[in-house]
């Protein structure tokens, strides 16, 4: 007959404290690793206070098959089948949760703590999956000034990340992918963007899976083969997208004054944006081929030593600003712009969105936020 000591869950043992005012109160057990951190989430039930679950009833609903109070009842003398039956339990809720691909990781703080080192307090660190699992990305790509934000992350996540995220980080990063895929084959919107990073993506996988002994993959290759046919599937949509042409009786693009045209222009940060609007009529190509156009693209993205050492005139030996972009950009980073982004606060040490706010404690909270970019979210996770 085994123990049941040794299949139980261990219990930390809860301080209390009894004195003539809390005599007969239940004391709270402490269950925080530091008493400086917001701790955890309690919601107040009936029976009193409850830990939040995060995974809510479906779990427990998964678990009504298996009785455990039943089949103790009937066979009271053998208490190791009740231990066995209650791990048996506890592994097919770890499994309902691993194999349901499609569920998400559900918080209610929309924040993480950033810890790079164990101390007194706290112990671990943080990673960048378990970030990404907390952040709620899936909602962030439905707002339009986060778009290109949470795909330039896939994107650089993809590049030299990908291996370094959990089993659950894999199975979100390719969910919130495949929202973003359905996204764009529903508004016909930034399918530029996508299929660099679907290439990107597919091209990694390709080595990743071609040198599986010399890599590190987590997870079963035969998930990894799925998920890059899964890629090329999304790809050929892609490609065969067709953006129906839009019927409008009212004022057009074309219909605008040319000072109106030529500034809608010049608020174009994406070289490929202007070049794709010239195609559209002869008026927007002229105004596309402007050198002050180019030169105020160039001047916006590039310092003005970086122009010295990559002059190219033209034969009347004016500096083309149009050639001279694509040039700078064979060797320099372009400016990253983006409508919103995530915050990270310096006082706190804790990343979040900006609209869902933290449980700051200091006397400023403006003055303590940074934005992050997307390199820098990187960043944080690299110790």
């Amino acid at each position: 007959r085994l123990s049941t000591d040794c299949l139980l869950p261990s219990i930390s043992k809860t301080s209390r404290t009894v004195s003539p005012h809390n005599k007969g109160i239940a004391d709270m057990p402490f269950l925080g690793q530091d008493w400086r951190s917001p701790g955890w989430s309690w919601v107040k039930t009936e029976d009193g206070w409850k830990h939040f679950e995060f995974f809510g009833h479906d779990l427990r609903d998964n678990n009504k098959e298996l009785d455990l109070d039943e089949l103790v009842n009937e066979n009271k003398e053998n208490l190791h089948v009740a231990d066995v039956c209650e791990v048996s339990a506890k592994k097919r809720r770890k499994d309902y949760v691993n194999n349901n691909t499609k569920s998400q990781f559900l918080y209610r703080e929309r924040w993480i703590y950033v810890q790079k080192e164990s101390t007194r307090e706290r112990h671990g660190y943080c990673t960048l999956g378990e970030a990404f699992n907390r952040l709620d990305f899936s909602s962030a790509i439905q707002d339009v000034r986060r778009f290109n934000y949470v795909v330039k992350l896939l994107h650089l996540i993809a590049k030299s990340q990908l291996t370094s995220l959990s089993g659950a980080a894999q199975k979100n990063y390719f969910n919130v992918l495949e929202k973003i895929v359905r996204k764009v084959l529903e508004d016909h919107q930034n399918p530029r963007v996508i299929k660099a990073l679907l290439q990107d993506l597919s091209s990694m996988l390709c080595i990743l899976i071609r040198e599986v002994g010399k890599s590190v993959l987590v997870g079963n290759i035969n998930i990894w083969v799925s998920r890059l046919e899964t890629i090329l599937s999304w790809q050929q949509q892609l490609n065969n997208l067709q953006i129906p042409k839009q019927i409008c009786n009212g004022m057009t693009l074309s219909d605008l004054p040319l000072h109106m045209q030529n500034n809608i222009l010049y608020k174009f940060s994406d070289a490929c944006d202007i070049i794709n609007l010239g195609q559209a009529t002869p008026t927007l190509h002229m105004l596309s081929e402007d050198r002050q156009l180019w030169k105020k693209l160039c001047q916006f993205h590039f310092a003005e030593k970086q122009f010295c050492r990559h002059l190219v005139l033209s034969e009347k030996g004016h500096v083309d600003w149009k050639l001279m972009f694509f040039t700078l950009q064979k060797h320099y980073p372009k400016k990253e712009q983006y409508g919103d982004t995530l915050h990270f606060c310096k006082h706190c040490s804790i990343l979040f969105w900006k609209d869902s706010g933290h449980p700051c404690t200091a006397n400023d909270p403006d003055s303590c936020l940074t934005p992050v970019s997307p390199q820098r979210f990187i960043d944080l996770f690299k110790f």
